[in-house]
């Protein structure tokens, strides 16, 4: 398994591999060390967020958004050239195969687990099906509560 994570001190990037047994997780950039509550880990499966101390875990699709966005603007802007130019097949042509691609995308590629407090991406992680899809008004909460904390 491994996190993706901002580390809370120095706000780097950080990817690392863990198990059951990591007792901590160290940033490579400045060496600061999370420590990992016991419990947030069960074998291979996540109970708790090992960044922050949220039990608030959702599933999604590990597919860059902005790659997802860029097909989409592609067939459009596609189509419509198409469509300027009266071509009516080639038009709904592209916009097939753009969904085509779209759909092929979705089923080949894997799940991810993601915080929905800190961000943190968790990768490997076992029995995805258990956890909960992304839910808005969890989101909203955590949304808030951060704007909050701004103020």
């Amino acid at each position: 398994m491994n996190i993706t994570y901002a580390c809370p001190s120095c706000e780097e990037g950080v990817r690392i591999h863990f198990d059951a047994d990591t007792p901590e997780l160290d940033c490579p950039h400045c060496q600061a060390k999370i420590a990992i509550d016991q419990g947030a880990i069960e074998g291979n499966r996540v109970k708790s967020c090992l960044v922050c101390p949220s039990t608030d875990l959702f599933v999604r699709k590990d597919f860059p958004q902005r790659l997802g966005v860029g097909l989409v603007v592609v067939g459009i802007i596609g189509s419509s050239i198409a469509w300027y130019y009266s071509n009516i097949l080639w038009t709904f042509g592209i916009l097939f195969a753009t969904a085509l691609i779209d759909v092929a995308l979705y089923s080949i590629v894997g799940d991810a687990l993601m915080c929905y407090r800190c961000q943190a991406q968790y990768r490997g992680v076992e029995e995805m099906d258990t956890y909960e899809p992304f839910d808005l008004e969890t989101h909203e909460k955590y949304r808030q509560l951060e704007a909050r904390l701004e103020q």
